[in-house]
């Protein structure tokens, strides 16, 4: 029995965090709530964020209603591009 199966691992803004496991609900809030944080991030609508990524806009829209999960894989790839691509000062 491991001792990181009741966490999540999240990378954000380079900083793993570490987030005890709750409820399917409240685990979409806080997706949801940390995808809007890095689109803020950019300055960028939705529309234009979801373009700047190739992400359909309504995959983007439901993430951040929390209709739908973003995988925590891609929230940590969208995360990387926004860091490196504010640290070369292209958004």
């Amino acid at each position: 029995m491991s001792n990181f199966e009741n966490y999540d691992f999240i990378l954000h803004d380079g900083v793993v965090i570490e987030n005890e496991k709750a409820d399917k609900e409240g685990r979409k809030k806080r997706m949801s709530a940390m995808c809007v944080k890095v689109r803020e991030q950019t300055n960028m609508n939705r529309k234009e964020f979801a373009e700047w990524l190739g992400i359909p806009y309504r995959t983007m829209q439901d993430w951040e209603r929390g209709v739908s999960e973003v995988p925590d894989y891609v929230l940590n790839l969208i995360a990387y591009k926004v860091k490196n691509e504010k640290e070369k000062g292209n958004i």
